[in-house]
Parts: structure tokens; sequence; C-alpha cells
């Protein structure tokens, strides 16, 4: 399951062939941080073997750091290591981020695509529907992730004061790039839904341009809700200074067992 495209494959191949390429030795938070990736998603990944992630079919990604001149060429282009550097307070109390506080916004792509896949056919043949409060929705089965929105439905239909937040859906999988950019959405890998945007915000709409000083934070999403969704594996974009409030992404490594 994935694709063989340039984007998705040059950065590994380039750093397994450059002898030096990958850090010396993982720190202990480093190790731990793999080790959670290990555990989110165990049908694909095995264990961290020296400065490597070993994947159960024997492939080996270096894990490594980009060398980004600034905070938007380390979205584009970030090592695997730059990722697992993300803390996200999944269940915490709600706060205002600070100026480029985007925890998991950095994602690596190569590892993504290699497991939920590399174009829109291969990720469409992974694709399960779920139905959100009579909305149909097409989301992947891989890792679990439809069968986990399907959990935070019925959750929420438990507490239908929140249920105007979340109906309707404004979308689940659509293959994209994010807005602006060249890096590829988890929508596009079936792993994303938006809710109901009458109640959204999101940084774009107000003109703002990426890692600017200033970006004004705004949420009208009540906590109750985010913790459902935190709960079952899903991350929030209203955690971020670039936030999008309507946006979830289905990402366990990050939200870990927070109850």
């Amino acid at each position: 399951m994935g694709g063989s495209s340039p984007r998705l494959w040059t950065p590994l191949l380039a750093a397994l062939l450059l002898p030096g390429s990958l850090a010396a030795s993982l720190t202990p938070g480093e190790r731990l941080a793999a080790g959670r990736l290990v555990r989110a998603y165990p049908s694909f990944l095995s264990r961290v073997q020296g400065d490597l992630l070993v994947w159960k079919d024997g492939t080996r990604m270096p894990l490594e750091r980009a060398r980004a001149a600034s905070y938007s060429a380390l979205l584009d282009w970030p090592g695997l290591l730059d990722k697992l550097d993300t803390v996200y307070p999944a269940c915490q109390p709600l706060r205002v981020p600070a100026r480029n506080e985007d925890p998991g916004r950095v994602r690596y792509e190569p590892l993504f695509q290699r497991m939920y896949g590399g174009s829109a056919q291969e990720v469409a043949a992974h694709l399960d529907t779920v139905n959100w409060f009579g909305q149909v929705l097409r989301v992947t089965r891989v890792n679990g992730a439809a069968a986990s929105l399907r959990a935070v439905a019925a959750e929420l239909a438990r507490q239908p004061a929140l249920l105007p937040y979340a109906r309707p859906s404004a979308g689940a999988f659509v293959w994209r790039k994010i807005a602006g950019t060249s890096r590829l959405s988890l929508h596009a890998l079936g792993a994303a839904i938006d809710l109901n945007t009458a109640y959204s915000d999101y940084w774009l709409w107000k003109g703002y341009r990426e890692g600017q000083a200033g970006i004004r934070y705004r949420n009208r999403l009540p906590p109750t809700l985010v913790r459902v969704f935190e709960r079952h594996g899903w991350i929030w974009g209203g955690r971020w200074y670039h936030h999008g409030t309507m946006h979830f992404e289905y990402r366990p490594e990050l939200t870990g067992t927070c109850r």
C-alpha cells in the first residue's frame, strides 16, 4: 500500500545512500517518541533499530532531522524526527497557542503515504463509509480510522448539545493539497474530517500569511467536543497557532492514552 512518487521517496533514498546523514544516536526522548509511533501503528511498524524505524515488511526509514531554513520549509520537507518532536496536549484544557505552536502540523508524508496510499486510487481502495448523523462520509479503514470515527459519532449522539457543532460535516476524504502549499492534506488519505463551518474559524479565511506574527486566535467549539475526538485518537486543528477549528485528523501516535 503506498506510492512511489519522487516526493515520497527521494528524501528517503538520499538519507539511506549518504553516509553520516543519520543522527549519531537517538536521545532517550526521541527513542520514546519513536516507540509511541510503533505502538500507534502496529499493523505496519515493527520496531526502532538503532537510528532506523523498521516496518513489518522490512523497510527501514531513517530517523533524521531536516535542515530547514524556515518554519514553512520545515513543514514542506521535515525529517521523521521533526514529526516526532510534537508534544500534543491531548485532553488538556484549551488555551491560545503561541506563535508557530502547531502540535501535529509537521507531517512526514512518506510515513503516511506508505500506510494509507500514495495516490487517490490507492487511498480509495481502502475507504469505508461512516454514517455521520445521516450524512455519508468516506474515511479510510486503515489503522482503524473509520471505526474510531464511528465511535466518536456514537459518543456525540449521547450529548445532543454538541451536535450543532458537529453536523453537517464539511467533508472527509478528498484528494487535495493543503491550500497554498505543496503538502498533501490528511483529507487526501481519508484520515481527516471537517465539522460544521458555521461554527468554525480558520486563519487563512482572515488573509494571514503562514508564520506571520499576530494571527488572531478564535474558537467557538466546546472543549467537551474536542475531548471526545481526542479520546478516540483524533487531534484538533484548534490547538494550532495556524488554527482551523473545523479540522480533526486521526493521529493516535499523538493522543496516546488520554481519557
